[in-house]
């Protein structure tokens, strides 16, 4: 085992020393994956169920490296940045100069010669020991409401895709992606579709925003907010989502509110445990169901985790975060399947006593949809049920799904696919048309 560099600051070795420590969760759901990424260690058949899955629950890269064996400066925290420029003899003032080339005062430098301010034998060991770019992207397609995706490229000829939606109300979202496809195999998300393709690193996830600034702060005003709502279950790539969070709300880079940076789950519970203890960001659970017969079928991880471990995991961890947290849940509505009026009264009685607020989804059909979005009358009498018990919900609108770009559309489905499961008998009349 190598000898590792040691950060200089004391909250920085402290950081650094909690990283390398590395524990194992199991995680065990009968859902299936056409393929994986190493790193992750699968028991499993061609689509056959996942016997065993063992996700690290230490955070732990200290450093990532690209092919070119060059390390990948987003990447890194500032601690770790700040220790590998100690590294190669520099001082901590020319690693918060890099970082803010990298993220702050709206320079999001994209490689060694847009450097300014640092010598020049500085910038030639940056040249030689660094890689500015974790992805490179191919196009941008806008949607009539003027929400925009962009594409990015690697080098397997995988696209990772992110959403960026502009509002009138001056507010800007980058919906980032986590993982190149998904496994939780969610039935109504084109997504799950695909089944895990690859884990994202952390300088990919954060590269989706940098490049986002980057491009459209000028066009369409600053990113004010980030979703982890594109592409893979975040919690499932948990390491590398909350080391993103962390570069996005430093003080001295991108320095997003921790209130605007929102990461959602499908519940893996354990994992969601975690990230309450040890993320500062928002939290978003995706329900779809008051029952687990209708969860157990549209997403396979309730049979894991069920509506009563999922919800009382909640209960006991949001209790120790800040007095004003609230998880937000989201609600994808499925007519004839997750919508009557029943449906919104058990979801008030599921969440009581959870500090919350309630997003109702409109569904984005796509290829091969079973399922239909709820008429708008159903969804508003829906939500004033809801309203009527005195919690906070909302209607989500679509955007961009005239480009694919909308909740539960990105992704591409190649030959091979996640499985259908079966539609439950009381349902299948619902879903002819």
């Amino acid at each position: 085992m190598g000898v590792l560099p040691v950060p200089t600051s004391f909250l920085s070795f402290l950081n650094f020393c909690v990283r390398r420590q590395f524990k194992w969760t199991h995680l065990h759901i009968p859902i299936a994956i056409p393929c994986c990424s190493s790193g992750f260690k699968l028991s499993v058949g061609r689509f056959s169920s996942i016997s065993s899955v063992e996700l690290p629950k230490g955070l732990g890269a200290y450093q990532e490296e690209v092919p070119t064996g060059k390390v990948s400066l987003k990447g890194m925290l500032y601690g770790e940045l700040e220790a590998w420029v100690n590294s190669l003899g520099y001082k901590d003032s020319q690693a918060l100069m890099l970082w803010r080339c990298l993220y702050g005062n709206g320079k999001w430098v994209q490689c060694a010669d847009d450097l300014q301010g640092f010598s020049k034998k500085f910038v030639m060991v940056l040249r030689e020991k660094a890689d500015f770019n974790a992805l490179s992207l191919k196009s941008v397609q806008v949607a009539a409401d003027g929400t925009r995706k962009m594409l990015f490229g690697l080098d397997n000829d995988t696209m990772i895709e992110t959403v960026v939606i502009p509002c009138s109300r001056g507010r800007t979202t980058v919906c980032v992606s986590s993982q190149v496809g998904c496994a939780m195999n969610c039935q109504f998300c084109f997504t799950g579709r695909m089944g895990l393709k690859i884990h994202l690193n952390t300088a990919q996830i954060v590269e989706q925003l940098v490049v986002a600034m980057r491009i459209f702060t000028e066009e369409i005003g600053p990113i004010t907010n980030v979703v982890f709502m594109g592409m893979g279950e975040p919690l499932h790539n948990l390491e590398n989502v909350v080391r993103a969070t962390e570069i996005m709300i430093d003080l001295h880079g991108l320095h997003l509110s921790p209130s605007k940076v929102t990461v959602s789950t499908s519940g893996l519970v354990p994992q969601l445990q975690r990230f309450c203890r040890e993320a500062s960001c928002s939290l978003a659970v995706s329900l779809n169901a008051t029952t687990d017969e209708i969860r157990n079928w549209i997403m396979p991880i309730n049979r894991k985790y069920n509506l009563n471990t999922l919800l009382n995991a909640l209960r006991e961890e949001l209790p120790l975060k800040t007095r004003h947290f609230k998880v937000l849940f989201e609600y994808v509505m499925l007519s004839g399947v997750n919508d009557s009026l029943e449906d919104a009264v058990r979801l008030v009685a599921l969440v009581k006593g959870i500090p919350c607020k309630i997003n109702l989804v409109t569904f984005n059909p796509h290829a091969g949809s079973i399922f239909l979005p709820s008429p708008k009358e159903k969804m508003l009498a829906f939500r004033d049920i809801i309203a009527a018990s005195g919690l906070v919900v909302f209607i989500r609108q679509s955007r961009g799904d005239d480009q694919m770009a909308a909740c539960g559309q990105l992704g591409k489905l190649g030959s091979d696919q996640a499985p259908r499961l079966k539609i439950p008998p009381k349902f299948q009349t619902a879903l002819q048309h």
